[in-house]
């Protein structure tokens, strides 16, 4: 009883926090409860992204006491359209957006698609029709 008394109640701290970017980037600028600069931005594997000012954006807290932060992700601007559970979209801006569907077809939509290397359909090397 006495022991509990003598215990100071710890400063709550969030583990994370919704925040708005006011710089744009690899490292950012956050507004939570206030304007935090120099974040770096964490993703999946292999996936690399950069928000852009004014995006809604996941600030994640660690550490003693939350002085830790880093920026994980982002809120969608809209709803991903017919995205089924366990499918993966990846998508940017002007619309253009890569789905891994449930069915192993993957559809790649964009103005203009580059590819650079070969290109193999169905394991044979792509020759362009001579028609």
């Amino acid at each position: 009883m006495w022991l509990a008394k003598q215990m100071k109640s710890g400063v709550f701290t969030a583990d994370a926090d919704l925040g708005v970017t006011t710089i744009a980037g690899d490292r950012v600028g956050v507004i939570t409860r206030g304007e935090v600069r120099n974040l770096p931005v964490y993703g999946p594997g292999g996936y690399l992204w950069a928000p852009a000012n004014g995006a809604a954006v996941l600030v994640v807290k660690g550490g003693p006491g939350g002085e830790e932060q880093c920026v994980a992700g982002t809120r969608p601007a809209k709803a991903p359209v017919n995205v089924l559970p366990g499918e993966v979209c990846l998508y940017g801006p002007g619309g253009n957006s890569v789905y891994l569907r449930q069915d192993g077809s993957v559809e790649i939509r964009g103005g203009k698609v580059s590819i650079s290397g070969e290109l193999e359909i169905n394991g044979q090397p792509y020759q362009p029709c001579a028609c």
